[in-house]
């Protein structure tokens, strides 16, 4: 006997096999057990889920020698004819090839004669969006109003393009991807039945290639089996696929959390030399981060229904999650999906990705996570003003405001601002350096995109910000409304009015950087750069 793969082997051959769409299985025996069978289906989802499978046994169900029964015998002749695709009244025709109004004609005609031995005449049309317009509208009548004795079951990849008149008059099944721990469990099974010696990770591993896909997972077993006769370990997958480990996604995690720019280049470049495909690693830092997103908000470790990964797989990400902050979280994530978005505009992912792990690392130097002290500190005097040192003295209607540099007054929260103030360019000047530092502690990155910027004018409440010659990108940066809000909401803090900023692009020269900024000399060793 020829040798079978394990997508055929293990195929499903009842109802309670399948794997994951227990949805649809279970609306099927429960339309079966009451005899209210269609006389039309659909069956639409992602390939390898099981909707061929579905069609093979709801149609032994049907003409099962035993009797119409959600759990056919396997054993009658019409069952096993099914089962091996030669039944000469269950017909699986090709959408694909038969898609013309030719076909769907003949069909038509077939459809008059009775079945030979069953108690349905049933055809399971794959693919079957597929046909074209013409032959779809030659098979509507037949559809809507088919002989008692015919059945009728579509599989589709892409429901959206079956014509709208076909899916109205057929049942429609949806059917998921397969989670990772569902196709892990049934990976174990056969492993188990075919006395395979492979470890738990590399189930995990060729699930998540797999990608929802059970029948994937089982044709890329059937292919490391072959690849190694003794046991089968990470490496083996790794090389053969070409997969990222997922201990390798947690090292990424451990440091970007450390703040190690180094490590990280050095970590991809050394990816990159062992033919790791960049775009994959790339979605799987997305998904990484994302399963880290989840479990931060949900505080919780019970996540396995949120993050498609083994139980152990999820409590190690969990933990990963309480060493970042979720603003640190989201951060990396709008970093990484920026990298995706301008690979597709220069044709290259690694520049793009190594510069959002600096900008990663560089931008949170400051703790990650809130010591719980400062925070019950924090909600224990919520209303305490913030006291600040502020030179000058801002007279108005009120009287006079002494923010002298002299001693520490506590500033008035926002709510307060009066726009009776006269504000000028010599007030403005006089908060300057507390506005900067003020900017710094609350957003670094703007602080830092600010370390440049001059103060131009202030006229009618509008206080006009100079950047240096070139500098558009930080001007776009600074105006993001974000940022903008930020920046006006301090000046209105510090001055005690509103005011509105404008930045310009000016023809001065930027100044010089001091030479000692380590991470910038990490930049240009790294990209054999120089200052222009």
């Amino acid at each position: 006997m020829s040798y079978l793969v394990f997508a055929r082997k293990w195929r499903p051959q009842n109802f309670d096999e399948i794997v994951g769409q227990s949805h649809v299985a279970k609306t099927l025996k429960n339309a079966i057990s009451s005899k209210r069978i269609a006389h039309a289906y659909i069956f639409s989802g992602p390939r390898g889920v099981g909707k061929t499978s579905t069609a093979r046994i709801f149609a032994k169900a049907l003409n099962c020698q035993k009797g119409i029964s959600a759990n056919p015998c396997n054993e009658c002749a019409n069952c096993r004819d099914i089962s091996q695709g030669i039944s000469l009244d269950v017909l699986e025709i090709d959408g694909a090839s038969n898609r013309g109004i030719d076909e769907i004609r003949q069909l038509r005609e077939n459809v008059k004669f009775s079945p030979s031995s069953a108690n349905f005449k049933i055809y399971i049309i794959d693919e079957v969006h597929m046909l074209t317009t013409e032959a779809f509208n030659a098979l509507l009548k037949t559809l809507e109003e088919p002989p008692e004795h015919v059945k009728f079951i579509f599989a589709t990849t892409q429901p959206n393009k079956v014509l709208p008149t076909i899916l109205s008059r057929c049942q429609r099944f949806d059917f998921r991807k397969i989670s990772i721990v569902e196709i892990t469990q049934k990976l174990k099974e056969i492993i188990k039945a075919e006395h395979i010696n492979i470890d738990e990770k590399v189930l995990v591993a060729i699930a998540k290639s797999a990608d929802g896909s059970l029948r994937d997972a089982e044709s890329i077993l059937d292919q490391l089996v072959s690849y190694s006769a003794d046991k089968i370990s990470l490496k083996d997958v790794t090389a053969v696929l070409g997969l990222i480990e997922q201990d390798v996604l947690f090292e990424f995690g451990k440091m970007i959390i450390e703040s190690n720019t180094q490590s990280l280049i050095k970590l991809l470049d050394s990816l990159l030399s062992s033919g790791k495909d960049l775009s994959q690693l790339l979605d799987n830092l997305i998904e990484h981060f994302r399963n880290l997103m989840v479990c931060r908000i949900s505080n919780s470790q019970k996540i396995t229904d949120l993050v498609d990964l083994p139980q152990d797989f999820a409590q190690a990400i969990f933990k990963q999650s309480q060493e970042l902050s979720l603003e640190r979280i989201l951060y990396v994530l709008q970093a990484l999906v920026d990298v995706k978005e301008l690979g597709r505009r220069i044709n290259s992912l690694r520049i793009p990705l190594e510069v959002a792990f600096v900008k990663i690392t560089h931008n949170f130097n400051q703790p990650t996570v809130k010591p719980k002290e400062e925070i019950q500190v924090k909600n224990q005097h919520p209303a305490e003003p913030v006291v600040r040192t502020i030179p000058a003295v801002i007279k108005s209607e009120r009287g006079a405001i002494n923010i002298s540099g002299d001693k520490e007054e506590k500033n008035i929260p926002p709510a307060s601002v009066d726009k009776a103030i006269d504000v000028n360019i010599d007030l403005v000047n006089s908060i300057w350096n507390s506005f900067l530092n003020q900017i710094s502690q609350t957003r670094m990155s703007v602080a830092t995109y600010l370390a440049d910027a001059k103060l131009d004018t202030c006229e009618n409440y509008m206080v006009t910000v100079s950047l240096p010659r070139g500098a558009s990108f930080h001007k776009e940066f600074l105006e993001h409304k974000e940022n903008q809000q930020l920046i006006e909401q301090t000046f209105n803090q510090l001055l005690g009015a509103r005011v509105r900023v404008n930045f310009v692009i000016s023809d001065r020269e930027p100044e010089k950087q001091e030479e000692h900024e380590s991470f910038v000399k990490d930049i240009m060793e790294k990209f054999k750069g120089r200052v222009i």
